[in-house]
């Protein structure tokens, strides 16, 4: 541990890809935190063809890289959109694709449940082996838009707080066997902190960078 935790400031280290965890960092630091970044993942493209969405009633996305790629990619738009949650719905608006219904449970089961039943032809746009209940759950086709590759620094980042944003940063956080307590951004998230051995002890209310803030807030009052 390091020593720089001091009434109610803490050393907080952002495993988010490089690039990703700016808005995030600033805003902790502004409230007095000391804040590290240690990229845990690499977020790597799997094509650049055009992704023709017209004939759905619904294109899913389930993630703030995967809006990034469906905006890059999209030519054709659906008749609807669907996000996981709050994080992903703001990712979509900024690329000028307001989602149409946002999942209170920011989950894939959360999600399933939401969509109108029968939902119709839906399109699940999400990362490369991602899971697939909701494709299961709805019948959705399914198109890969990225891989998520998990990096292995040198050392086990020095911190107070250790805050994971996806499940793929907290089995990569969990590979490194550091003792720091995590802050999760939801539950699938804290889910597979905890399979991978990570003491997960605030979890985000808001899927999103407020719900981050406020979950390290929380956190820190208990250090």
């Amino acid at each position: 541990m390091g020593g720089s935790y001091v009434r109610g400031m803490a050393r907080v280290v952002l495993t988010r890809p490089a690039g990703q965890e700016r808005e995030l960092a600033g805003r902790l630091a502004q409230l007095g935190h000391d804040v590290v970044s240690c990229p845990l993942i690499r977020v790597e493209p799997l094509a650049d063809d055009p992704i023709d969405a017209s004939r759905y009633d619904w294109l899913v996305v389930t993630s703030r890289n995967g809006a990034a790629e469906v905006a890059r990619r999209l030519a054709r738009r659906p008749r609807r959109i669907a996000a996981i949650g709050p994080g992903t719905a703001e990712a979509l608006s900024a690329a000028g694709l307001p989602a149409d219904l946002v999942a209170a449970e920011s989950t894939q089961e959360g999600l399933a449940a939401e969509l109108p039943n029968p939902p119709g032809r839906v399109l699940l746009a999400a990362a490369e082996g991602a899971r697939g209940y909701l494709a299961a759950a709805v019948g959705a086709d399914f198109v890969p838009l990225y891989r998520t590759v998990e990096l292995r620094p040198p050392e086990p980042p020095a911190g107070e707080l250790v805050v994971l944003a996806s499940a793929s940063a907290a089995r990569a956080f969990g590979a490194l066997r550091s003792d720091l307590p995590a802050v999760s951004i939801g539950p699938q998230t804290t889910r597979a902190a905890r399979e991978a051995g990570v003491r997960v002890v605030a979890e985000a209310t808001r899927h999103d960078l407020e719900g981050l803030v406020g979950a390290v807030v929380e956190a820190t009052r208990r250090l």
